[in-house]
């Protein structure tokens, strides 16, 4: 019997993001289904990108690439999310950047070089 392992899978559209999982033998079309469920968008209205590709409906995870060794929990296979407008045509993938925290070390040399020391 072959056991198959969960592929972790981060969604972004625009400045959301979805965290979940999914087995790689899925197809994308169900993968459609389980974002359509959070998001309330039906999923053909959906259209998935991963690695700059459009993914195709009937393609499993696998198929697209994307299996349990590539996409681990500490580092999820990223998918665009692009939704359908309302003239029939798909809007463009756009992902917002993740802001960048500052430098730990930096923020703090610029608090004790403004005095301003906090007493623990």
């Amino acid at each position: 019997m072959v056991s198959f392992m969960n592929s972790y899978l981060m969604i972004q559209h625009k400045k959301q993001t979805i965290f979940t999982d999914a087995r790689e033998t899925i197809l994308v079309l169900e993968l459609k289904t389980i974002i359509a469920h959070i998001i309330k968008v039906p999923s053909e209205n959906q259209q998935l990108f991963y690695k700059g590709l459009i993914m195709d409906d009937k393609k499993s995870l696998a198929d697209c690439g994307i299996r349990f060794c590539t996409a681990p929990a500490y580092n999820p296979a990223a998918i665009g999310l692009a939704l359908r407008m309302e003239n029939g045509e798909f809007e463009p993938l756009e992902i917002a950047a993740y802001s960048t925290p500052p430098d730990l070390l930096s923020a703090i040399t610029n608090i004790e070089a403004n005095g301003q020391h906090s007493s623990m």
